[in-house]
């Protein structure tokens, strides 16, 4: 493959991604599933991301995929540039932006037909918003580093389905 035909630097072809990549990093997300950690760490008021970080041995925030957990069946699949700083929003953010789980478990459960910003202002609605993110507190939560976007980008989709998150995964854009 030629540089001219790489996307993001990608060094695979999207055979390579497919037959070889995919696979190996699922094994490594697996195993991380094994041994994941609670997402009520990440929750913590006045421990932040730099000491959650050096607890596991970590000098930076890294770019990678998780997978949320609920009684240890996956539920949620998401990536981030900075994964102890998004997992982090899940369970503290209180906008729509931001923890979008929640957002997402509570508009589920409300049926609302509001926009976004109305119902986070609306008091039944920031009443489901905020037991969606108590529950996800009670998650544990499985990560693993992947630097390359377009091989991050591919695998959240592959790990999404190959976990069966579609109750609360999607791709659709809005």
């Amino acid at each position: 493959m030629s540089e001219r035909d790489r996307v993001d630097d990608c060094p695979y072809t999207f055979a390579e991604l497919a037959r070889d990549v995919l696979p190996g990093l699922m094994a490594e997300l697996r195993q991380s599933i094994a041994s994941a950690r609670p997402m009520f760490d990440f929750a913590q008021r006045g421990v932040g991301v730099k000491t959650l970080l050096k607890d596991e041995g970590r000098k930076a925030d890294f770019a990678g995929c998780y997978v949320m957990l609920d009684a240890g069946c996956p539920v949620y699949v998401g990536i981030s540039r900075k994964v102890f700083t998004r997992l982090r929003q899940h369970v503290l953010a209180d906008t729509h932006n931001s923890a979008t789980l929640a957002y997402r478990m509570a508009a589920s459960l409300t049926g609302h037909s509001m926009r976004r910003s109305e119902a986070m202002s609306d008091p039944e609605f920031r009443r489901e918003f905020d037991q969606a993110r108590e529950m996800i507190r009670r998650f544990h939560v499985a990560y693993i580093e992947v630097d390359n976007p377009l091989v991050l980008h591919v695998f959240e989709a592959y790990a999404a389905l190959e976990l069966g998150t579609g109750e609360w995964n999607t791709f659709v854009t809005h």
